[in-house]
């Protein structure tokens, strides 16, 4: 059974899948992401391929050294996908989103799908049953609003997020993480329900690293998976490598 390692370079977290065939076995969080700990992670895991998706500046050596070591694929433009983009400017779409939506259309093929990622920015993502990515929205996440409020501000704290809260906040930080929270909670019911007005049926798929705090406050349906980047990766990688 071959090994393959799909990396995500996000402007918060950087992470490591591994899979073993189609089956995800281990998510890790790397510190650095840097040459060191990847050669550590080619040493355990001794990959056959692996992916990266990046949205920051990284070390270009990564790629020389996954390169060296397996069959490698940096996702962008000029990977072969299973969707269309007739947009603008497809080559601006994030690694990340490319990803997402690649999932989607795996996970529902021929079908409407709203991919909806909670990271450092909320991204709506829309595929259509034609697999044709139409686009969707971008809109500040949950610590950049926290942050946000902070740095604009003279006396509001930087606040960690937390579940424990209520809808009438009783103190300062109460009252910002049910601002927060509750507030995307309904920004993300209030798109699911523009798309509902303009498609009848669709999918909504809800992922990234924030969704815990996210998921028991929507009233919309959902499905919702931490690792659905990965299992996008994957599927890209299978086509590209």
């Amino acid at each position: 059974m071959s090994t393959t390692i799909c990396f995500d370079f996000g402007n918060t977290r950087l992470k490591a899948a591994i899979f073993k065939e189609n089956e995800l076995l281990e998510v890790v969080v790397l510190e650095k992401g840097d040459t060191f700990e990847i050669t550590a992670l080619i040493n355990k895991w001794t990959p056959a391929k692996t992916i990266l998706s990046s949205v920051i500046h990284h070390d270009k050596g990564i790629e020389a050294l996954l390169s060296q070591n397996s069959s490698f694929h940096l996702l962008g433009p000029s990977s072969i996908i299973n969707f269309t983009s007739p947009v603008g400017k497809p080559e601006t779409i994030g690694a990340d989103r490319l990803a997402i939506i690649a999932a989607a259309v795996d996970k529902y093929p021929h079908q409407h799908s709203l991919a909806i990622s909670l990271g450092t920015c909320i991204t709506f993502n829309f595929v259509n049953n034609q697999h044709q990515f139409l686009g969707g929205s971008i809109s500040p996440g949950m610590q950049m609003r926290f942050k946000a409020m902070h740095e604009q501000t003279a006396l509001l704290p930087l606040i960690q997020p937390s579940s424990e809260f209520t809808l009438v906040g009783y103190d300062t930080k109460t009252n910002l993480l049910s601002g927060v929270i509750l507030g995307i909670a309904a920004e993300i019911d209030g798109i699911i329900g523009a798309y509902e007005q303009k498609y009848a049926n669709f999918n909504v798929l809800l992922t990234g690293g924030d969704i815990c705090y996210f998921a028991p406050h929507l009233k919309k349906r959902i499905f919702a998976d931490q690792n659905l980047i990965f299992k996008g990766l994957y599927a890209i990688c299978e086509k590209n490598t």
